[in-house]
């Protein structure tokens, strides 16, 4: 692309549809059937056709004949789609918009963002895309990963889940990645597999083949997170969904107790007395402790225009890790 363009990549996707196949049969919730089918998904596909709406709106005002029309070389891809041509390949090789676009219509970029005291862009960038392959890569994953975890847990914790968790995700990338511009969806995809992990790890007691569940779901995040030290992906975006999703999994899904459940079948002064266990509250109350502090610091910190790179010199082999095929984008040091 014309400038620097730094995608939130859609690595969960192949992997995601495993992680909810796997865990769905061999972890075994005495009323997890009945509230799988108590819940209709329909946020998360409206997420989907809101994603492709816009990413619609982009091309549309993009318009690659319009500013290319003067140019000899590098013609736009697929000129029969008209203004909905893509940018030429050696700019966006993900069949997509040009950076200025998306950095005109809400891509996170630090100085609009801290300078120009453009905030909104912390939540418009996550509705952007820098390419068809990269929105139909993160679509088909929260296709996978949204919807049963909707239907397991209603919409509304999904979506403040999914929602909060591409705002920390951009609130970090910010803190890290300073002269390149960041889009995607994935890092409120992470956060959802956050969800996923805390929610296993709340109600351990109550699930079947708990090894065998964590383990898979482990290698899955940890594969999707080594993706990211590739050049170009924003790994920062992954991170910081990720984290924001694993607390906000201790906050909004925690299961009660089968007992307390099944009071209503029980005598009188048998139940179950407490809704959730000991470790449950623990878990709540610690988690919402290091929300309010996680992002009550990052935010002072990313709009008094500090570096994240100052206070933590070695976090930028979190996002690229420089080889013998590669080198990493200084921009993001």
């Amino acid at each position: 692309m014309s400038r620097e363009d730094t995608e939130r990549g859609g690595g969960v996707k192949s992997r995601g549809n495993n992680s909810n196949s796997y865990l769905s049969s061999t972890s075994t919730y005495p009323i997890e059937d009945t509230e799988a089918h108590y819940w209709t998904s329909w946020l998360v596909p409206m997420f989907v056709v809101a994603n492709v709406a816009v990413f619609i709106v982009v091309m549309c005002i993009n318009n690659c004949p319009k500013h290319l029309h003067t140019r000899l070389e590098g013609k736009c891809v697929a000129r029969f789609l008209g203004r909905f041509s893509f940018e030429p390949l050696k700019d966006n090789p993900l069949f997509g918009p040009s950076s200025a676009t998306l950095e005109r219509l809400g891509a996170l970029e630090w100085t609009k963002l801290v300078d120009k005291h453009q905030g909104w862009r912390l939540i418009t960038c996550i509705w952007l895309h820098a390419g068809i392959i990269h929105l139909l890569a993160n679509m088909l994953s929260l296709v996978f990963i949204g919807i049963r975890l909707e239907q397991q847990f209603g919409f509304v914790r999904i979506g403040v889940i999914y929602l909060l968790s591409g705002f920390g995700g951009s609130v970090l990338s910010s803190l890290f990645i300073r002269n390149n511009i960041s889009v995607g969806a994935s890092g409120a995809l992470f956060g959802l597999l956050g969800a996923m992990l805390s929610e296993l790890i709340t109600n351990w007691s109550i699930y079947t083949n708990k090894a065998a569940a964590l383990l898979t779901l482990l290698v899955i995040i940890a594969i999707n997170l080594a993706i990211g030290i590739l050049p170009h992906v924003d790994n920062f975006a992954h991170i910081g969904g990720f984290l924001s999703g694993f607390l906000l999994g201790f906050v909004l899904l925690p299961r009660p107790q089968y007992g307390w459940l099944e009071r209503r079948n029980v005598p009188s002064g048998v139940g179950v007395k407490s809704k959730y266990r000991a470790h449950q509250y623990a878990l709540w109350l610690v988690s919402v402790i290091l929300l309010i502090v996680g992002f009550t610091v990052a935010l002072v910190m990313l709009f008094k225009g500090e570096n994240g790179n100052d206070h933590c010199h070695w976090c930028h082999y979190l996002s690229c890790v420089p080889t013998s095929r590669w080198k990493c984008n200084d921009n993001n040091l």
